[in-house]
């Protein structure tokens, strides 16, 4: 081999390479110049953390410069003059807004309260900021940020439904409410109070209106844990030291609210929402109300779709799509649209017409648009990229990268390009799958496959970066992974399929879809298959292999296999348990045994390994306890991984090293148990 030859040959990626990954985020357009700021997150040299600063992209494309330094820099936000750029920033634990000037220089810490900034807002004027931070509740209450060992030896009381929250830890006293500041003096003031969770404020036009989300209680014996329906609600934003003003409820209680926002010309409110039909499946929508407040109306009967990104990827965790965004002369709004394994930006009417405005095959997880609104600024990922900014141009759709944050490592690795395909189910309904050749494939060569399945359900597998899936692929492996019925991307009728009926047409989907992989693909070999899933995939995987032998090993990940305890200790058991399955443990407890997997433990003689995060409070690890437990009181093969200070998010953003072995253990599982 002639040295130009080897210096093309490229390797197989593997789990170490989650080291040199680099992910892009919360691009935000200046104002005036055109120029992006954007995240850059990245895994620090100790592989202990994640840092991340921010960069600025000159809107000519010259390369980008770093603008913060970090090491823990987000959620950047010009000012509307364009002279300032606000950003949160954490030191010692503590999430703070910071100020830089648009020409650099030294940044400034604004804010100094007790506990973590959320989010922040300027005002129209540039003259204040409003922020959501955590408040104690009451005031003589210690919270996590406060308080020394010895104060803290005592019983916890406990007097809300929803105690605790995966990712956060049991309830601290505090709740979220809404402050201004004034940049200039540095004055705060509290604006909110109460028993109530604020979210997602947002400035009116002529800066005398806060718009925040908030599920506040109308009489003191309401239990708003147990209502999932929240309100538009705005107020003063007083900068003194005067009493606030209290809110002004806009909406009717009729609808789960995400996040809103003013029209330019203050006249209407957008906002991503729904009213419930379905339950937790119901799917997000696009509503107008006037800014005045009103009956809600849906611009978007038009679009059989779900509004916002529903995709689902190992590359990031929960990022922030803010609300819908009014074009300038009020009349239309973008927004991001999950459809058939796509995420793409859209303009609506306010009419309810719509235009399709990027196209491939691809998930855009967040985007800001220029001033002129003539180029969408997208944060986008695609099956051979984990994600970067990309420029395209609204009129003619062309499409240009902005940022090549992980071209070094994409350069040396060999990547695996997914293949679609569909299968048409028993009553009509077609689901779509992707299947990935094994690295190195060869025709006339036989392949075991794994199938993966992902949470939710009611999420979706998209036109993105796996970094899992291009790992078992570099092993050798076939992997199909596919959107069984409760998917969100095909309509509502498709995402409901799953609503009473976890382990019916859900698992039928998914062995309809092996099936046909099996034929369109015929170098998967039939008899050497994998499973494995997280979350609602992780009771998927055990499901199944309670009710087939058909897989040689299976890797059960975050999963449920009792839903009579997850009920009482999931941070959202008892409504999510009533919603999805149909019911409670007092009244229903033989609808939820007969779709608990452990009630058919009996049936698993497939070697089972069992993934489980201590501090997972979504599906908490007793019930990963309750499976391991009574399989090896029965003598099966099965093997029970702990990894300690760990939440549901392990996969995506957990601790680098426990994310590093994650992926080892699984590869390892399936390679002794040679499929």
């Amino acid at each position: 081999m002639s040295n130009s030859q080897f210096s093309m040959a490229k390797r197989r990626i593997t789990a170490e390479d989650l080291y040199r990954l680099h992910w892009v985020s919360d691009p935000a357009v200046h104002p005036i110049s055109g120029e992006i700021a954007y995240v850059e997150q990245y895994i620090n040299e100790e592989h202990t953390d994640y840092n991340s600063g921010i960069w600025l992209l000159p809107f000519q494309g010259d390369a980008p410069i770093p603008f913060t330094y970090g090491p823990k820099d987000e959620t950047p936000v010009w000012s509307p003059d364009g002279s300032q750029l606000a950003f949160l920033r954490t030191t010692d634990g503590k999430r703070q807004v910071w100020i830089i000037p648009a020409r650099g220089g030294e940044a400034r810490q604004l804010t100094h309260v007790e506990n973590n900034v959320r989010s922040l807002a300027w005002s129209p004027d540039g003259a204040c900021i409003s922020f959501v931070a955590k408040t104690a509740e009451n005031q003589s209450s210690p919270t996590s940020d406060t308080g020394n060992q010895e104060a803290q030896l005592k019983g916890r009381v406990v007097n809300r439904t929803k105690a605790k929250s995966d990712g956060y830890g049991l309830w601290d006293d505090t709740r979220d409410h809404l402050y201004v500041t004034d940049v200039t003096s540095g004055h705060t003031v509290q604006l909110t109070s109460g028993a109530y969770d604020v979210a997602e404020p947002v400035w009116s036009p002529d800066g005398q209106r806060i718009l925040f989300v908030a599920r506040i209680a109308e009489h003191s014996k309401e239990d708003m844990d147990l209502r999932k329906q929240n309100d538009l609600f705005t107020i003063a934003p007083a900068i003194s030291n005067g009493d606030a003003a209290a809110p002004l409820k806009l909406t009717h209680s009729k609808l789960h609210i995400e996040s809103a926002a003013y029209s330019p010309d203050g006249s209407t409110i957008a906002f991503y929402g729904h009213d419930r039909h379905a339950k937790d499946a119901t799917q997000t929508r696009l509503y107008t109300i006037p800014s005045s407040g009103g009956t809600a109306v849906c611009v978007s009967e038009t679009l059989d779709a779900h509004f916002g990104n529903a995709g689902m990827s190992d590359m990031r965790s929960h990022l922030h799509i803010g609300p819908p965004r009014f074009s300038a002369d009020s009349q239309s709004l973008y927004t991001l649209v999950t459809l058939e394994g796509n995420v793409h930006v859209y303009q609506f009417a306010l009419d309810g017409t719509f235009k399709i405005l990027t196209q491939g095959e691809r998930e855009i997880y967040q985007f800001d648009l220029t001033s002129d609104e003539q180029h969408i600024i997208a944060a986008s990922t695609d099956v051979a990229l984990p994600g970067d900014l990309f420029r395209i141009a609204i009129h003619s759709g062309t499409d240009e990268r902005l940022t090549r944050v992980n071209d070094s490592l994409l350069d040396e690795i060999e990547i695996s390009m997914p293949e679609s395909f569909w299968t048409e189910v028993e009553d009509g309904r077609r689901v779509q799958g992707w299947v990935m050749k094994p690295v190195g494939f060869k025709e006339g060569v036989s392949y075991p496959a794994i199938l993966e399945i992902h949470g939710g359900p009611h999420a979706m597998y998209s036109n993105s970066f796996f970094h899992e899936f291009q790992l078992l692929a570099a092993q050798g492996y076939a992997v199909i992974y596919t959107n069984p019925g409760g998917s969100r991307g095909y309509g509502q009728s498709f995402t409901n399929v799953v609503l009473g009926d976890y382990g019916g047409r859900d698992y039928t989907d998914l062995l309809s879809a092996v099936d046909e992989a099996i034929r369109q693909f015929p170098f998967i070999h039939p008899e050497r298959l994998g499973v494995t899933g997280g979350s609602y995939g992780g009771f998927m995987t055990n499901w199944i292999v309670g009710h087939t032998d058909r897989f040689r090993a299976a890797v059960t990940q975050r999963s449920i296999s009792n839903w009579l305890s997850m009920y009482g200790v999931s941070d959202i058991g008892y409504s999510f348990t009533e919603d999805e399955v149909g019911g409670n443990p007092w009244e229903d407890c033989e609808l939820l045994w007969k779709q608990s997997p452990l009630a058919y433990v009996q049936q698993i003689n497939t070697p089972l390994l069992i993934l489980h995060g201590e501090q997972d409070l979504r599906c908490p690890i007793e019930q990963g306890e309750q499976l391991f437990t009574a399989l090896r009181r029965l003598g099966k093969p099965t093997q029970f991984v702990r990894f300690p200070a760990s939440s549901h998010e392990l996969s995506r953003k957990g601790h680098p090293q426990l994310r590093v072995e994650r992926l080892q253990r699984i590869t390892n599982w399936f390679a002794e148990h040679e499929i």
